[in-house]
């Protein structure tokens, strides 16, 4: 039947659900403030299923209100522009679930008869295994070759020969050591008429990073504070229902207009109008089905360089707060 799925309610869930129930059945109006992804859009939709089923519903209007930062103004604007659940999300949602049970639910038991238990294989880490045995395969193809790269002192710089013989040299032209050393030797002899022919000078720019998405809040994480990934979105979590950070599952690099302004004006006031860009920089998402809607990883109030919350939560808040200022820089 088009992979109709039949839901029930989880047992240890019901209690919630009847006070919910109960609940709506005094309201004027229904306000449905779940997480801003596909899960959470699933999450409201299936609230209201169950409300209507429940027939408490009725002619109440029922909105869908949507905030990536736990602060006042943010939770206000949402509750004033509420919208209707966004079924595209939801679908979205019921179909990454049907995946799970069409591949994972088939291949974990498998994985659990003929390698360990507890193994967990589906519509994400079936394809990943792919991609690392194919690159393990390349790896394992690899035929190494010798090559020699030849440097001198040449007064305060190092430079590397280029040509020899009238020959631009490639990579793989010495790929012995004794041809390098009767080089070496030649070039000692001649190194009293060796000259600097020409200097160039290039300018290179260099733009700070783009401010935290998930992946790169995790991979910083680890390279500098040595966590785990589930350790890092932990630490994220409790800070955003903190208030101190906005939502932390976003690919997308958008930042706020007010958040830019509130950086750029930090920025002048704390290191000066050298550091400050004469416009806001921009960054573009890379990915493709991106949900631009998010913004990226920043903190609520820029004023706070520390927050009074665990140790995780201290250094994880300090890394998302000099990335974020550092990418107005």
């Amino acid at each position: 039947n088009d992979f109709k799925m039949n839901y029930e309610l989880v047992e240890r869930n019901i209690p919630q659900v009847e006070k919910i129930v109960a609940a709506m059945a005094k309201a004027e109006a229904l306000y449905l403030a779940t997480d801003p992804d596909r899960e959470g859009e699933a999450i409201s939709w299936h609230l209201a299923t169950i409300l209507r089923e429940r027939d408490v519903i009725g002619g109440k209007p029922v909105h869908r209100v949507a905030f990536h930062e736990i602060t006042e103004r943010a939770i206000r604007q949402a509750m004033a522009n509420p919208r209707p659940i966004a079924l595209d999300l939801v679908n979205a949602q019921q179909a990454r679930r049907a995946l799970d049970y069409l591949v994972g639910f088939n291949l974990s038991p498998l994985l659990w008869r003929k390698v360990q238990a507890g193994l967990s294989a589906g519509r994400v880490q079936s394809p990943a295994l792919r991609l690392v045995v194919e690159r393990e395969r390349e790896i394992q193809k690899f035929q190494s070759r010798e090559y020699w790269k030849i440097t001198g002192q040449c007064g305060d710089f190092t430079a590397q020969l280029h040509s020899w013989r009238g020959e631009k040299l490639e990579q793989f032209h010495f790929n012995d050591g004794a041809a390098v050393a009767q080089v070496i030797e030649q070039l000692k002899q001649a190194g009293p008429h060796l000259t600097v022919q020409s200097i160039q000078a290039k300018e290179r720019q260099r733009h700070p990073a783009a401010p935290f998405i998930t992946s790169t809040l995790q991979q910083e994480s680890a390279r500098k504070l040595h966590f785990s990934a589930q350790r890092t979105m932990r630490a994220a979590q409790n800070l955003y229902e903190a208030g101190h950070i906005t939502y932390m599952r976003t690919d997308s690099v958008n930042l706020a207009q007010e958040a830019v302004a509130a950086m750029r004006d930090l920025i002048a006031r704390d290191y000066g109008a050298p550091y400050l860009p004469a416009q806001p920089r921009v960054y573009k998402t890379k990915a493709k089905n991106a949900q631009e809607a998010h913004e990226a990883i920043r903190p609520t109030n820029f004023q706070l360089r520390s927050v009074d919350a665990g140790d995780d939560e201290q250094k994880l808040y300090q890394l998302i707060w000099q990335r974020a200022v550092a990418s107005q820089m």
